[in-house]
């Protein structure tokens, strides 16, 4: 495999100039399925307020990292800091970084047996013990923001693949997160939705928050992230600013890649 290849991002530099903790700080991360070697040693970092793409042929990885960014696998060593905060398997510790992290699903993961409404509201109610007229509204908000407000009554099933994957948006999002982690997020869905979907996500970087997008759509990769990470194999193969990612691929692996993407 080609040596890792990383040229920091002008935005990320600027970050570490001025003092701010990284957002996400991965160091020697190793995570295994059995016998089967899914993450190898990985060091990743993510800025404040950097929006960063991870991308690669399937089984590379990408899912499997930020899946345990967010603890829904554990890791088998190495470490992981969110905000500053490490996770680590203490139940406490996951709570206190789950609270800073927003997830999006390939599957939407709504459930299916409560309205729109109350999925966005059941984790404001349950979890942080908000009142549910204060629940409902926050929850309208966000599924204004998202442009499904008239979903609310309804259950998932009623809605397209495009309509619930931006409930489920505004259901993360009502939660409040300083990160957003989104894993293949327009993968299940029609090429009418994958644009309706790419539009919110653009529109939410644009507020500043810190995201982390697993995708193979290269056009939002180069209209928004500021930094691309190329995976295989379990490990990170090339990290770029996102021009010099597409402009002047520097492994061999990344120009085939792209190449056979765009």
């Amino acid at each position: 495999m080609n040596a890792i290849v990383q040229i920091p991002s002008t935005a990320d530099a600027a970050r570490r100039a001025a003092g701010l903790q990284p957002a996400i700080s991965v160091n020697r991360l190793n995570k295994f399925y059995g016998g089967f070697h899914a993450l190898r040693d990985i060091d990743f970092q993510v800025a404040q307020g950097e929006i960063v793409v991870l991308c690669g042929p399937s089984g590379s990885g990408k899912s499997s990292l930020i899946r345990c960014i967010n603890h829904l696998e554990r890791h088998d060593s190495g470490s992981i800091h969110v905000n500053g905060m490490e996770l680590t398997r203490k139940a406490s510790d996951v709570a206190r970084v789950r609270r800073q992290l927003g997830m999006v699903f390939q599957s939407f993961n709504l459930f299916p047996h409560m309205t729109v409404l109350d999925n966005c509201t059941f984790a404001l109610r349950r979890a942080l013990r908000m009142p549910a007229a204060q629940a409902e509204a926050l929850a309208r908000e966000y599924l204004a923001k998202v442009n499904v407000a008239n979903q609310a009554d309804k259950y998932p099933a009623g809605l397209s693949g495009g309509q619930q994957q931006r409930v489920a948006i505004a259901r993360a999002l009502c939660l409040k997160p300083s990160i957003m982690l989104f894993d293949e997020p327009t993968s299940a869905l029609d090429p009418e939705s994958v644009g309706s979907v790419l539009r919110i996500m653009e529109e939410l970087a644009a507020t500043g928050i810190t995201m982390v997008c697993v995708t193979h759509e290269m056009g939002f990769a180069r209209r928004v992230a500021h930094r691309c990470v190329f995976m295989e194999n379990g490990a990170i193969v090339e990290d770029a600013h996102s021009a010099e990612f597409f402009r002047n691929p520097r492994s061999d692996r990344l120009k085939g890649f792209l190449a056979q993407v765009l």
